[in-house]
């Protein structure tokens, strides 16, 4: 008997899971506010430099353009009182002499009452500091992965999920009430370790909870939490324009909680292969009363669950590292494609996600929209995937979204519409890739080495958003230079993905030679 069988032995999926399958996925809506809070916690109203004086036209202010508009740079270094006069010709309004915004800028604050640009003034030469601070958060969820690599998160995952909601709601909360940009991006940093560690625990603990026909239901309701999550962010954001009220909103919710996950138990699995056999079978007790199975349950023991468990725990003690990643060719080259894959998924990904203000449309609206794109996205993902195959999948929808970003470079301003399209097939087929690639890479890899590749695939796709905002630098120079590399990107990788070995309807490998005939097959096939 395999543990998935003894699952189903203490009840399946009965009131145990779905109690599970329904308080593990509820901090995920809130998640996708974290990721996507800057959109609206930092994003730039309209501004001009203050001045003392106030009438009219604000005669201090150097004004720009046909419609004299405020500058958003300069003001005049002398009261220029004849732009007061409506009957006064003027010329030459750039011979005046102007000097940057010494007493600071006032803000447009129609749409948002405050957001940390006009609490901090990130404009004009510290406009780049908004692109820094997303980065810092992003750089935090790569600091909280490598501490769920490392050994800190050796115990049980269930105290760790308690532990990583309770640092999300104390660190979330504590931003909101940030005394500078300083202790923000701080604050922000922490948030990403959080959400790191909520979401690594979090998925391991339901779907080894889950027996395995039901798996795929309860992970596909997980990226739907996320896509969920967007449509909250972006109503809770309409309602509240102040950004701090706005953080603190979404961090709350997380003391709740961290009240109730304190139930949650370690799976079974995991304590078997950590040694613990005594506990994993009360905790299979535990689910065969839950689910009504009393016998079932009564009849389990230490002999019983260890003869059932025998290759789970034989391959848990093989010692395996990073360099198994690469040490055949094989792997190597699975390795290598996949790394390109998450890199530029995650890294054209964000490029779009958090540049919805350029677009120059109702930013509650677009990121509707763009959330709204993820339900059929997947859900095609998901059609292609298990019919045509991963392969043919994972290119596609790369080489579609490079493709749409590469597109909006030469779609003129004025037609707004066309580049939204563009960007939201864009963002879907990226959703679409996201959807492929977690299980393409889960099936590519050998058991023993699956976690360190999923590591080391997460990695890469940190890496790819940390990056993502310092790519957006770039248009300060070369205006369309951050779509070329966005949109080159995807390309790349979907052609790497190429290269990879088909999976659909094949059992996983479960030693490195397997996997190296069967790559060695798939070759050849391609080459007839």
């Amino acid at each position: 008997m395999s543990f998935a069988e003894l699952l189903d032995h203490v009840g399946g999926m009965g009131r145990f899971q779905i109690i599970y399958a329904i308080l593990l996925p509820i901090p995920v809506f809130m998640l996708a506010s974290h990721n996507l809070l800057q959109n609206f916690t930092a994003a730039t109203s309209e501004h001009h430099c203050h001045v003392h004086i106030n009438i009219n036209n604000t005669p201090y202010t150097n004004l720009t353009g046909n419609n004299q508009q405020p500058e958003k740079y300069h003001r005049f270094v002398t009261t220029q009182w004849q732009l007061l006069d409506s009957n006064a010709t003027v010329t030459n309004l750039t011979e005046l002499e102007t000097e940057p915004c010494a007493d600071g800028w006032a803000y447009d604050k129609s749409i948002f009452t405050s957001t940390i640009i006009t609490e901090w003034d990130l404009v004009c030469d510290s406009r780049q500091l908004k692109q820094m601070a997303q980065s810092i958060y992003m750089a935090g969820i790569l600091q909280g992965l490598f501490l769920g690599e490392s050994g800190i998160s050796s115990r049980k995952r269930e105290v760790m999920v308690s532990l990583y909601l309770a640092l999300m709601a104390v660190t979330g909360t504590s931003t909101a009430f940030s005394p500078s940009f300083t202790a923000y991006c701080i604050f922000r940093f922490l948030t990403g370790m959080a959400f790191s560690g909520i979401a690594m625990n979090g998925v391991s603990l339901s779907v080894e909870q889950t027996p395995t026909r039901t798996r795929a239901v309860v992970g596909t309701m997980y990226g739907y939490c996320y896509t969920i999550g967007q449509f909250i962010l972006a109503g809770v954001a309409y309602v509240i324009s102040s950004w701090r009220w706005l953080q603190l909103v979404v961090s709350l919710p997380y003391f709740i909680c961290f009240i109730y996950s304190w139930w949650f138990a370690e799976s079974a699995r995991w304590l078997v292969i950590a040694g613990r056999p005594d506990e994993a079978v009360k905790q299979l007790q535990r689910m065969a009363s839950m689910n009504r199975k009393e016998e079932e349950g009564d009849r389990l023991d230490i002999e019983v669950l260890r003869s059932n468990m025998q290759k789970e725990t034989a391959s848990a003690k093989s010692s395996h590292t990073f360099f198994d990643l690469v040490r055949t060719p094989v792997v190597r080259r699975i390795s290598f494609c996949l790394c390109f894959v998450w890199f530029s998924s995650s890294f054209a990904f964000y490029g779009l996600a958090m540049d919805l203000q350029n677009f120059g449309v109702n930013i509650f609206l677009i990121q509707l929209v763009f959330g709204a794109v993820d339900f059929p996205a997947k859900f095609i993902s998901v059609l292609t995937v298990g019919f045509i195959g991963r392969r043919f999948t994972q290119t596609l929808t790369l080489i579609l979204a490079g493709l749409s970003i590469l597109a909006n470079i030469f779609v003129p301003q004025d037609l707004k519409t066309l580049c939204i399209v563009l960007a939201v097939i864009g963002k879907g087929c990226l959703a679409a890739s996201f959807n492929c690639v977690v299980l393409y890479t889960s099936e590519l890899y050998r058991t023993v080495i699956r976690q360190t590749g999923m590591g080391l695939s997460n990695t890469m796709a940190c890496l790819g958003s940390i990056l993502a905002p310092l790519v957006k630098m770039l248009e300060e120079y070369i205006p369309f230079l951050p779509l070329i590399i966005y949109g080159a990107a995807p390309i790349i990788s979907g052609i790497a993905a190429t290269f990879l070995p088909e999976t659909l309807n094949v059992p996983l490998p479960g030693t490195i030679e397997e996997l190296e005939t069967r790559l060695v097959e798939s070759i050849g096939r391609q080459e007839e």
